[in-house]
């Protein structure tokens, strides 16, 4: 069954329309959706490695789109859409806290957080409450973004035959292998969570809802 499931879903990845649902994840989570991208990239980009870099600039571009949104929800439409978008996504508590910090480190710390799992939508419209100049707020998202997927695009594009072999032959494994991963990534970040550098860090226990 799991061989027939892996089958069936890189036949979907290999779709003339795959771009087009790649695109539309990536817009969407860089605004509202919470399942990031990268997952269906990786899929596409095993299923042909040889157009690897050609998807990750598409999930990089339509990223950079859907950060505008992000962008526009943040300074136009906060007190309404946002803060309900931001509860709904569990962000909220953390919203006080990326404010501090982008106005603390501002453009650097964009571009270094919009590389990392932290949620890009959080940035996009943390970057649009703050009012952030628009170029520095399109190129902090463009390097980011390209940062976040080239990496899959570049390892798949010259490594992605023998990585396909690999899984063709141990699916098995490699399936047990991700979910032992992902368990242990939650853990990780639970056990790091109560661990911040709360002395001489204001942004660490910024709690209070920001005012404009």
């Amino acid at each position: 069954m799991l061989r027939r499931l892996y089958d069936w879903t890189m036949a979907k990845a290999a779709h003339p329309h795959a771009e087009w649902w790649l695109a539309l994840f990536a817009f969407v989570e860089a605004s509202f959706f919470p399942i990031p991208p990268h997952p269906l990239l990786g899929l596409m980009c095993l299923a042909e490695p040889r157009k690897a870099i050609r998807f990750a600039a598409v999930a990089t571009l339509a990223s950079v789109a859907g950060g505008m949104l992000g962008y526009l929800i943040g300074w136009g439409l906060y007190d309404t859409v946002g803060t309900q978008l931001l509860a709904a996504l569990g962000l909220t508590h953390s919203f006080p806290r990326a404010v501090c910090y982008l106005n603390e480190y501002g453009f650097w710390l964009f571009v270094a957080k919009g590389a990392t799992p932290i949620p890009f939508k959080l940035l996009t419209i943390t970057a649009g409450f703050m009012g952030m100049a628009l170029p520095m707020f399109l190129l902090g998202s463009l390097v980011s973004r390209a940062i976040s997927f080239m990496i899959v695009g570049l390892l798949f594009q010259f490594c992605g035959a023998p990585i396909k072999r690999f899984i063709d032959k141990y699916l098995g494994l490699v399936t047990a292998g991700f979910i032992a991963a992902v368990i242990a990534g939650f853990a990780a970040v639970t056990l790091l969570g109560g661990g911040e550098h709360k002395a001489g860090d204001k942004c660490a226990a910024a709690t209070a809802m920001p005012r404009r």
